[in-house]
């Protein structure tokens, strides 16, 4: 696996932040199921890890909470990298002994599968192909498909020894639902810095930087002119984006403030994957935590 897109330079997310209704409901779910292991845990949060050290994946408890409905802007699905096609398989067979339903596609890019977890927020468990198979057009865009997934070959790497996530799983991209494409590309390419890699017509757009395929994904699909998601509604409570340093998290401070959006310091937690710098409010009401790379 091609390590080197979710390492500085590039702008990736380590951490995504998800409101539940039911904490412990949700921690059986993400260990029994997906494959993480608790970090760290309160009354009202955990920290989901891989590796023992950093957090993929955050819980917080909402009292009273209000379910993921359309017409609001939040989380599309997260999306987990696995380190190879062995791992992929011995996931898809885990599912199969638990008679666990998922969705799959074949994108070209990648190979992936979907699930939802009980407060439907959308889960992409995915390998990616050699980036030396990857499409690349003379205008800079990636070939993205949505194929039938071939899951015999899949199955046919893995090697039956299912003991979780493994500790190489990365936050492999973000996909958002978004209230407005224009004003998402518009802030994601000229605030922060991120290239168009794909559209699918005038309702989806991928965004990278390092020439990944996509490290975010924006849709209108369920939020075309929707509203910012409530604080007791279950869905995406934040992501966080990673600089390479001080000197560039100063750059896209000043570009936010100059753009006429809110920065907002951020108290330090190294178990997001690095030092918490600031927050701001992207246009669909959405919260990104910008890190700094540890190492």
């Amino acid at each position: 696996m091609a390590t080197h897109f979710h390492k500085k330079p590039n702008l990736y997310s380590s951490h995504v932040q998800l409101k539940v209704s039911n904490l412990a409901r949700s921690i059986e779910y993400y260990t029994t199921i997906i494959g993480f292991k608790v970090l760290e845990q309160t009354e009202t949060e955990a920290f989901l890890t891989t590796d023992g050290q950093t957090s993929l994946v955050s819980l917080v408890e909402v009292p009273n909470a209000s379910p993921l409905q359309r017409g609001f802007t939040g989380l599309y699905h997260f999306a987990l990298l696995l380190p190879s096609r062995k791992d992929l398989g011995n996931i898809v067979q885990h599912f199969v002994n638990l008679n666990i339903r998922i969705g799959a596609a074949d994108h070209d890019v990648s190979e992936a599968l979907y699930l939802n977890d009980p407060d439907g927020n959308g889960i992409e468990i995915y390998i990616d192909r050699d980036e030396s198979e990857w499409t690349w057009f003379e205008d800079e865009q990636v070939h993205m498909v949505t194929e039938q997934l071939n899951f015999q070959p899949i199955l046919a790497a893995a090697d039956g020894k299912w003991d979780g996530l493994p500790t190489g799983t990365v936050m492999g991209h973000v996909h958002l639902s978004v209230a407005s494409i224009e004003k998402s590309e518009q802030f994601y390419t000229n605030v922060l810095g991120y290239n168009v890699v794909t559209r699918y017509g005038a309702q989806a757009l991928f965004i990278s930087t390092g020439k990944y395929h996509h490290h975010f994904g924006l849709n209108t699909w369920n939020s075309n002119n929707g509203h910012a998601p409530t604080e007791d509604m279950v869905g995406l409570k934040s992501f966080t984006v990673v600089l390479k340093d001080v000197a560039y998290a100063e750059t896209v401070k000043q570009s936010l403030l100059d753009n006429g959006y809110l920065v907002e310091q951020f108290e330090a937690a190294p178990k997001y994957g690095g030092e918490q710098a600031f927050s701001t409010v992207d246009p669909n009401g959405l919260r990104i935590v910008f890190t700094i790379e540890g190492n």
